[in-house]
């Protein structure tokens, strides 16, 4: 048996077609990737983040923090004893890390100092939970995580 033998040009010919064909298949799966931002607007977010530290000092000075539980059917969201009888208003976001597809917004509506969501309009995956809102001329920000399976 004769094997043959392959000079060195031909050897560098091959190694580079590899390269050239490993760098093409990265490109093209990049392109293919999706790199959603956590918030479209970020950079204004990021200049209002005083506001979201002072909310959050207000909020841990408060004698309990908002307690987030999910049953079967509903996620439970229940304010301090502070607010009870209080007109609270604000938001809570439902960030997914997963997809923004996923991600929820939702206003404050309370009733008895509490805030029911029905759970078949959340999807089953983890969420950064982030409750902002407005009391007595004071604005609270809170944030937790909550994982529905």
């Amino acid at each position: 048996m004769s094997i043959m033998k392959m000079n060195w040009g031909a050897r560098i010919a091959i190694l580079y077609g590899g390269f050239v064909a490993i760098i093409v298949t990265l490109v093209v799966g990049s392109m293919h990737q999706s790199f959603d931002l956590v918030s479209p607007d970020y950079y204004s977010q990021e200049i209002k983040y005083q506001q979201v530290i002072d909310a959050g000092k207000n909020q841990a000075a408060l004698s309990s923090p908002v307690s987030v539980h999910a049953d079967q059917k509903n996620v439970v969201i229940q304010f301090p004893a502070e607010f009870l009888g209080k007109e609270v208003t604000g938001d809570i976001d439902f960030y997914s890390p997963v997809s923004t597809s996923m991600d929820r917004h939702v206003p404050i509506q309370v009733s008895n100092n509490a805030m029911v969501i029905a759970r078949n309009t959340l999807h089953t995956t983890s969420y950064n939970v982030k409750i902002s809102w407005r009391a007595d001329g004071k604005a609270y920000y809170q944030q937790t995580d909550l994982t529905l399976r």
